[in-house]
């Protein structure tokens, strides 16, 4: 279960609805998975780590990032 306050959840299977990012590096491993229907909440997780624990942001900052990565905005 998503907390309404805690940042993270430290066992990710534990919530459900997980799904791969369209951005994560396909078969080498390097996956990061997102979960949905959690209302104002957002659990992210390492796809390498399902039982490992997640992080949980706010569903305003999660929608501003993939924005942002879809846009080009975050160069390394």
């Amino acid at each position: 279960m998503v907390s309404s306050t805690e940042p993270t959840v430290r066992d990710a299977s534990t919530v459900g609805g997980w799904f791969k990012s369209s951005f994560s590096g396909g078969d080498q491993g390097e996956c990061l998975e997102a979960a949905r229907g959690h209302g104002v909440r957002v659990p992210v997780r390492d796809s390498k780590r399902p039982t490992g624990p997640a992080l949980v942001f706010p569903a305003a900052g999660w929608a501003a990032f993939v924005a942002a990565v879809r846009g080009g905005d975050l160069t390394g």
